[in-house]
């Protein structure tokens, strides 16, 4: 054995680099693909751990078999390696499940599309029947600001309100239009856009 009773000190880390990293890499290597499954992702781990040993080999103290700390270290390694891995996959399930509903509803609002609608009429119709659905006030300034075209400033003015309460109604008024219009938002989108 190189170094004596597997307890390096830093100068013994620094002289015996090379034989530390032949006589363990292997072995921390299997370790580490035992859990993290993939070769390329178990090498990195190791070579990660190899090169923190190597850039402290001035500084080190191990206190304990130099064999333990380093199967410590790649446990360790491992454990955050699984753990941003678990982040990752749960991030995208939720963007996986997030593009489903939003294609729901889009195929939803298509379906409903080609039954419910045969003219502008309809349209006009349903966003009609959504407006005249939203409290009074509300409604009023909704039609102020969004049919007549006025400014949250004149609207104020003329009503006598603050201008954040008109923003405030405006916000309600859009809030339950998505809501009332939820499944037909996409084909609404697209009307007035154009």
């Amino acid at each position: 054995m190189i170094y004596q009773e597997d307890r390096p000190t830093a100068l013994s880390v620094k002289e015996n680099f090379d034989a530390i990293y032949v006589n363990n890499f292997s072995r921390l290597f299997l370790f580490a693909k035992e859990y993290v499954l993939f070769d390329e992702e178990a090498e990195n781990i190791v070579q990660d751990i190899f090169l923190m040993l190597w850039e402290k080999r001035d500084v080190l103290r191990v206190d304990v078999s130099l064999t333990a700390y380093l199967f410590t270290l790649v446990k360790n390694k491992c454990i955050d390696f699984l753990r941003h891995r678990m982040v990752e996959q749960m991030y995208s399930e939720n963007i996986q499940h997030e593009y489903n509903e939003e294609l729901n509803v889009k195929l939803f609002a298509l379906e409903s599309f080609d039954h419910n609608f045969s003219s502008e009429e309809d349209i006009e119709i349903l966003l009609r029947n959504a407006i005249d659905k939203l409290p009074e006030r509300c409604r009023l300034i909704f039609i102020k600001s969004r049919i007549e075209g006025k400014k949250y400033k004149e609207i104020a003015e003329e009503l006598n309100l603050s201008v954040n309460t008109v923003e405030g109604q405006i916000s309600i008024a859009l809030k339950k239009l998505r809501e009332e219009l939820k499944d037909y938002l996409p084909l609404l989108f697209f009307l007035f856009i154009c």
